[in-house]
């Protein structure tokens, strides 16, 4: 490992000063591989037996994110017998170990069965074919990121969790969910739940985050006011790292591929093991489902793959459920969904099912600081702070965020940039491949680079910085989305408790349900708000 972490360490400083060392010396493909012998002394946990699922229970909960897991507990302890179905795996956590992987220096812990990545920051990964706790699939003109682990999104995502402001929600929304109520009783159910507050000032102002302060000064320098935000950060675990008391982690960049010591309040930590306290709720992790259907007699049919970490097939099984609760995110809840439609599994599914997809209008944007000094080591990966702008119509967010994974000084800023867009796509399934894709329209994107750039390039010239860092990464990147929202969208493909037309008995409690976007905010907060306030309708009226 340390040859390894030695020679990816070299490529990266030679990528980040712009030369090459790949050639008959040194290729990168030789330096990132680890193999499966060093998986299992990383993390023996991974390759132990997954929990087998009975062949019927009274709910079947596909996933295990925001949506999925706020629905198990609540359906648990209101005294329904849950098996939650997750494809990814239950990962550990330990004050001292490597668990996880980093940005820049991945291997297949990282990426969920993809041997190669080039991320935002332009930096190539060539890793093993391991299920990592990442996926990321390439759709026609858009790729999406996504969470396959136990726990979700909520292991791989910054942290941030935040609500709308009322005028975009409203703009998204409509008159099909109140505002007022979520502020009232949702947003604040979910928040005492999962222990969200900003950043303390201390941390703010340790040397890791020299990155968020230097951000925060140069969008103060271009007429902009920024706000500190709410993170999912357990902030002793962050001031034990500082101290170091246990392994340096999210202070050291390590977010966007999982968070080794618990610093990260993910799922795993609250949701989930209040579920499994209640006797009521087993998680079983490993089991892929690829398709579901109802039977005649109304049962829900879920056929499921068995899987060890390196893909392998362990058994093949057919699960029956009364009730079945789709928490299997944006695209993996809409694929099942358009499957079903397709092979006539769920023959009744209404026409609005896979469309109102959207990518929240997400981006990237680097900066180079090349000129003014970097950082001298690590970025911290909580966010601080973020500001809110409307450029000639389209309201855009840019969030403090970090480039990630790497005691190297990159000399880069980085920000995590979202929009109010109204492009949207549909969710189609493709018979010969047999799975789904997202038609994102070439260019689909455009309106909302240009009013990212509007802000970025302001906060770049007011800092003396660089837009973009030539030749690795452009300034602004949407060809991804790590928030896809939609495709079975609240009110149109459900009615406005996420109950799916045409199937009594199936729900949708995931991100979606949101007709693609959440108005310039990340997602998470919206979706296990939402799922706590349908499930509650859901139990209280018994169907």
């Amino acid at each position: 490992m340390k040859r390894r972490r030695f020679l990816q360490a070299s490529v990266l400083g030679a990528a980040a000063a712009g030369t090459s060392l790949a050639g008959p010396h040194l290729r990168v493909a030789d330096a990132l591989p680890v193999g499966l012998d060093e998986y299992r002394r990383l993390v023996p946990e991974l390759f132990a037996p997954p929990p087998a699922a009975p062949a019927h229970s009274e709910v079947i909960v596909v996933g295990s994110g925001f949506g999925a897991s706020a629905a198990a507990l609540r359906l648990a302890e209101a005294g329904s017998r849950v098996t939650v179905l997750e494809r990814g795996f239950r990962w550990p956590r330990d004050p001292r170990r490597e668990i996880f992987t980093t940005d820049l220096l991945a291997d297949g812990r990282g990426y969920y069965h993809r041997t190669d990545f080039t991320g935002p920051t332009g930096l190539p990964v060539v890793c093993d074919d391991f299920a990592g706790v990442l996926d990321v699939v390439d759709y026609p003109n858009m790729s999406v990121w996504r969470g396959a682990a136990v726990g979700g999104g909520s292991v791989v995502f910054t942290g941030v969790m935040i609500a709308p402001e009322r005028r975009f929600f409203e703009q998204v929304f409509g008159d099909r969910l109140s505002y007022a109520e979520m502020e009232s009783s949702w947003y604040p159910k979910v928040r005492s739940m999962l222990r969200l507050d900003p950043m303390p000032d201390d941390i703010y102002h340790a040397a890791e985050f020299t990155h968020s302060r230097r951000w925060d000064d140069d969008a103060r320098a271009a007429g902009y006011t920024p706000h500190r935000i709410d993170g999912i950060w357990d902030w002793d675990v962050v001031h034990a790292e500082l101290a170091g008391a246990v392994r340096r982690s999210a202070v050291a960049g390590e977010s966007n591929l999982g968070n080794s010591n618990g610093a990260k309040f993910d799922l795993t930590q609250n949701y989930i093991p209040a579920a499994e306290a209640t006797g009521r709720a087993l998680v079983c992790h490993a089991h892929k489902v690829l398709s579901v259907g109802q039977e005649r007699d109304g049962r829900y049919r879920v056929d499921v793959q068995v899987v060890d970490p390196t893909g392998a097939v362990l058994r093949t099984d057919t699960l029956t459920c009364d009730r079945l609760v789709l928490g299997a995110g944006s695209i993996g809840t809409t694929e099942l969904l358009v499957k079903a439609r397709h092979t006539g599994s769920l023959p009744d599914l209404n026409e609005h099912v896979g469309r109102g997809w959207g990518t929240n209008g997400d981006a990237v944007l680097v900066r180079s600081v090349a000129l003014t000094g970097g950082f001298g080591g690590d970025q911290g990966a909580p966010s601080a702070s973020r500001i809110v702008d409307d450029v000639s119509g389209m309201p855009v967010s840019l969030e403090n965020w970090f480039v990630a994974g790497t005691a190297k000084d990159v000399g880069m800023l980085a920000s995590l940039g979202m929009t109010l867009d109204p492009a949207r796509a549909d969710v189609v399934y493709d018979a010969a491949a047999d799975r789904a894709v997202v038609n994102w329209p070439a260019g689909g994107e455009r309106a909302s680079v240009d009013a990212l750039r509007t802000v970025h390039n302001a906060m770049a010239r007011a800092g003396g910085t660089i837009a973009g860092v030539p030749p690795m990464a452009e300034d602004v990147n949407a060809s991804f989305t790590a928030h896809p929202l939609g495709g079975v969208v609240l009110g149109e493909a459900t009615d406005g408790y996420g109950r799916v037309h045409g199937h009594p008995g199936l729900y949708v409690v995931d991100g979606a349900l949101i007709p693609g976007s959440t108005g310039t905010a990340n997602p998470s907060l919206t979706i296990a708000a939402l799922a706590e306030r349908n499930i509650a309708q859901i139990i209280a009226s018994g169907k």
